[in-house]
């Protein structure tokens, strides 16, 4: 009996490490990324109002004020109303700050309401009420980071600019660097790839980068990621390799029950609900350990989210 040659195996070896090399090639430049990816989108994108033509910068930009750390199903009430009250920066910008912090309501983390005020104020006062296009002049607004100033520029006025979350870069960490999860915080590293990954075009550019993002949300979660449906699953370094469990520094958990924030929460929904300043007995019945409560009090105020008053009264700032 003749033995079979190992010639053919050798050979499909040979084959298939070119193609998971050229592959890998394509990743890191991401020309085999972008067309599955923003065909997937066209497809599978959410209708969410800030992506409609009628949302405008100002409607783009306070959804990305609000979707830090919140997700898409407790923000789009809020983002309703606030855009039904304050349809333009200027509106925003004529009313106390309070104003922005009881409209916020529990949303989390109501100093964003403080910081979306004071954009509106600045676009008002130096761009006389336009949510400006350069990315510079957007970064220097209040409030305004490297995320958000790359993101408003991208997604209201389809420039090139590589717009980095969370949703991206677990994206990007899994499909072109093979791990479960990208760093705690944005690397220098993470920035590299993603300008890298940019495509050339600035129209693809900007659908890449809400591609990517809703491809986060939806497909490649933090806990569930469903392969199965991911347009880029035969490319995904993370799951040729077998899908390695995360290797790094364990992962950040938020805690709420029983935490300053959650203090600090209870007392702000007071001062939300009042019509006039609140007597420090109300705000005492809410939280019964007097330390912790005090030092949640004293946070509001010195973050000026809070402006205490004569006789032990508190209200929402005025100015």
């Amino acid at each position: 009996m003749t033995s079979t040659p190992a010639i053919p195996s050798a050979m499909t070896a040979v084959a298939e490490n070119a193609s998971a090399a050229a592959s890998a090639a394509e990743a890191t430049d991401g020309t085999g990324l972008h067309g599955p990816v923003t065909d997937w989108f066209a497809e599978h994108a959410r209708d969410l109002p800030w992506r409609r033509p009628e949302a405008g910068a100002w409607g783009v930009m306070v959804s990305e004020f609000m979707l830090q750390q919140t997700p898409v199903s407790r923000v789009l009430p809020v983002y309703e109303q606030w855009l039904a009250r304050w349809p333009r920066p200027a509106d925003l910008a004529a009313e106390p700050p309070g104003e922005a912090v009881r409209a916020w309501g529990r949303l989390g983390y109501p100093r964003r309401a403080l910081r979306l005020h004071a954009a509106a104020s600045a676009i008002q006062e130096r761009h006389g009420g336009d949510v400006p296009r350069e990315h510079a002049q957007l970064l220097a607004l209040p409030g305004v980071g490297e995320y958000t100033a790359a993101a408003v520029a991208s997604f209201a006025y389809g420039q090139r600019h590589a717009v980095l979350d969370t949703n991206v870069r677990r994206v990007f960490a899994r499909s072109v660097t093979g791990r479960q999860y990208p760093p705690n915080a944005t690397t220098a590293a993470e920035r590299k790839l993603a300008r890298a990954l940019l495509p050339d075009d600035e129209d693809l550019a900007a659908r890449w980068a809400a591609a990517t993002m809703e491809l986060g949300a939806l497909i490649c979660t933090a806990r569930g990621p469903e392969c199965h449906r991911c347009p880029i699953a035969a490319q995904c370094a993370w799951r040729l390799a077998g899908a390695p469990a995360h290797d790094g520094p364990p992962r950040r958990t938020q805690a709420y029950a029983g935490t300053d924030r959650q203090v600090r929460g209870k007392l702000l929904a007071v001062l939300r609900e009042a019509v006039a300043p609140v007597p420090q007995g109300a705000l005492d019945a809410v939280w019964d350990e007097p330390v912790q409560r005090a030092r949640a009090l004293d946070g509001l105020v010195s973050d000026g989210l809070v402006e205490p008053l004569g006789g032990g009264r508190y209200r929402l700032p005025h100015s």
